[in-house]
């Protein structure tokens, strides 16, 4: 109908081959690296190689929701995308529970294993962002992707940071505050999901009302 959008989006929605095929590398990029960094954060006792191994399989899970997302209405990416939003605002609060948690508990993680599996995990997610980076301005749906490999990058970037400080330290404070920072993160990016979000899902009402409207309106006869 002219003059009226009915719900359409002007931002990218994911719904291209090429998107949706980088978008399974990513997903398969995270899913062993989750597998690798469960394994080393057990092995060296790091609460921030935790973290990161819960987000690496927190990734897999929502960017799996993205893919089935894509195609599907306004609203239905939008809501996926608030889903996902809330999803990690629940992980971010884990995290730091569990670093809370820990600070009581007696033990220094092994910085061998978290410098090294942080680099190892950094590589990984810088891959996943230069795939990704064309893609960043994309709706919630897409923009959530983009964030999620951008805070992992970062994250990556803080645990070897904490690795060497742990070494030259020998406490476990370094580790601890890693993992309340990368807690911090998730929140902050779950916030930014959420709030992009809702004004898609309210923008696209407000558009329907409006279509609503403008269909009800009696054509005008001409004369």
């Amino acid at each position: 109908m002219a003059g009226c959008n009915c719900g359409n989006n002007l931002e990218f929605d994911g719904l291209s081959v090429a998107y949706k095929r980088i978008l399974w590398i990513v997903i398969a990029i995270n899913a062993v690296m989750f597998v690798v960094e469960v394994g080393a954060s057990l092995a060296s006792g790091s609460m921030a190689l935790r973290a990161d191994a819960l987000d690496f399989l927190g990734d897999s899970l929502t960017y799996g929701i993205t893919l089935m997302a894509i195609g599907h209405s306004i609203r239905w990416r939008a809501s996926a995308a608030l889903f996902k939003g809330v999803t990690l605002a629940l992980m971010g609060l884990w995290v730091l529970g569990a670093t809370l948690y820990r600070v009581f508990i007696l033990g220094i993680p092994n910085e061998a294993i978290m410098g090294s599996v942080a680099l190892m995990a950094f590589a990984a997610n810088a891959t996943s962002v230069l795939l990704l980076l064309r893609y960043r301005n994309g709706d919630a749906n897409v923009r959530s992707v983009w964030l999620c490999s951008r805070n992992d990058a970062i994250s990556n970037l803080a645990v070897m940071l904490a690795a060497v400080v742990v070494y030259y330290t020998q406490t476990r404070w370094p580790d601890l505050l890693v993992a309340a920072a990368m807690a911090g993160l998730f929140l902050h990016s779950s916030t930014l999901i959420i709030r992009q979000a809702r004004q898609e899902i309210q923008a696209d009402r407000i558009g329907r009302k409006e279509c609503v409207v403008v269909a009800s309106r009696p054509e005008r006869q001409l004369p």
